[in-house]
């Protein structure tokens, strides 16, 4: 059994922090989202491993390399632009062959690994299986129409009006069969290859395909909304690890991981809270659910319900909160003209301002 992992996309919620970095690679606990995938796979016993890439190819196969790390064999595939899930398969036959295999989406995080949905797959080996959750509002995702008995009979892309409240997780199991499907559908509206029309294609030819409802932790990290929460969700679940220095008039509580050569000085830590390796904390206080990659610098300030990317600074602005903070930012008070407010932002960015 082999995988297929899509990380091609542009990660147009997730501006402007993707116009510079893959939105796979936006870290979750200072470690890149598409990683916890990568190892859910290996940890399933999957070893050959297909990366479909996009504009963002360079920073994904330095960050993956040969997939050794992970116990895997990487093969990276291109795709000229994003044009759909199943444009994805349709572009990675030559390396899928007629092996069975999982296709997971990069930006997806599933709490709990896939290895029991693998091995229930490898024994029944239906034509396809999808996983679904429930969701409070489906028009953002594919959602699967289900039979009495929980047979499925329809599927729709982000329909206007959703025909249940069950969204597909990115995570699908397929034979073989699923090639013929991906051969002859046609573009959507959107002008993509939709993976809900192939599979559409399969039930509309009465071939087996079968759904799993999750009841466990799953989220399309594609907002920042999300990423936060998936961090929050991965922070609670550390064990606390004091690797680098916290001098006597720092206190630290709970569950926190500081990374050998970071340093706290004259701050108050309260877990759960990541630090990465290089970073200085000092005369601050930085709150649960929070995390801080590597090489940062926080100073006179408060943090809580955050993500602060590498080699970034927060130098005396007092109290930020639920924030993704990009890769080499400088945040600093503005000087001169009182209770004015001097910003420097790139296009889609958001900004909330209370005066």
């Amino acid at each position: 059994m082999k995988a297929l992992v899509l990380s091609g996309g542009a990660g147009t919620r997730l501006r402007p922090i993707t116009h510079t970095s893959a939105k796979q690679l936006v870290p979750v606990a200072n470690k890149p989202v598409l990683f916890y995938g990568l190892e859910a796979i290996a940890a399933a016993g999957i070893t050959e491993v297909g990366i479909v890439v996009g504009e963002t190819a360079a920073e994904i196969e330095e960050a993956v390399g040969d997939g050794s790390k992970f116990g895997l064999e990487v093969t990276y595939i291109p795709q000229e632009r994003p044009l759909g899930l199943a444009h994805a398969v349709l572009i990675a036959r030559d390396f899928l062959a007629d092996d069975d295999f999982v296709m997971y989406l990069g930006d997806n995080f599933v709490v709990g690994g896939i290895n029991s949905l693998v091995d229930a797959f490898r024994v029944s080996r239906p034509d396809a299986q999808i996983l679904l959750t429930h969701v409070p509002d489906p028009r953002s995702f594919g959602v699967a129409e289900l039979d009495p008995a929980g047979q499925v009979i329809g599927l729709e892309e982000k329909p206007e009006h959703p025909k249940s409240d069950l969204a597909l997780v990115g995570v699908y199991l397929f034979t073989p069969a699923i090639h013929e499907a991906v051969r002859a559908i046609r573009p959507s509206w959107r002008g993509e290859l939709e993976i809900t029309h192939a599979l559409q294609h399969l039930i509309d030819s009465r071939a087996d395909v079968r759904s799993t409802v999750i009841e466990g932790y799953w989220k399309d990290t594609g907002n920042v909304g999300d990423m936060l929460e998936v961090n929050r969700t991965v922070l609670e679940s550390m064990e606390r690890r004091i690797d680098g220095e916290v001098d006597d008039r720092s206190e630290t509580v709970g569950r926190i991981v500081v990374e050998e050569g970071a340093r706290i000085v004259n701050s108050r830590i309260v877990g759960p809270v990541a630090i990465g390796s290089g970073t200085v904390i000092s005369d601050s206080y930085v709150g649960p659910y929070t995390s801080v990659a590597e090489n940062c610098r926080i100073t006179d300030s408060e943090l809580e319900f955050s993500i602060v990317l590498r080699d970034s600074s927060i130098d005396g602005v007092g109290r930020i909160e639920s924030s993704l903070i990009g890769r080499h930012v400088e945040v600093t008070p503005a000087a001169g003209v009182p209770s004015a407010h001097r910003l420097v932002l790139g296009d889609h960015s958001k900004v909330q301002i209370r005066s």
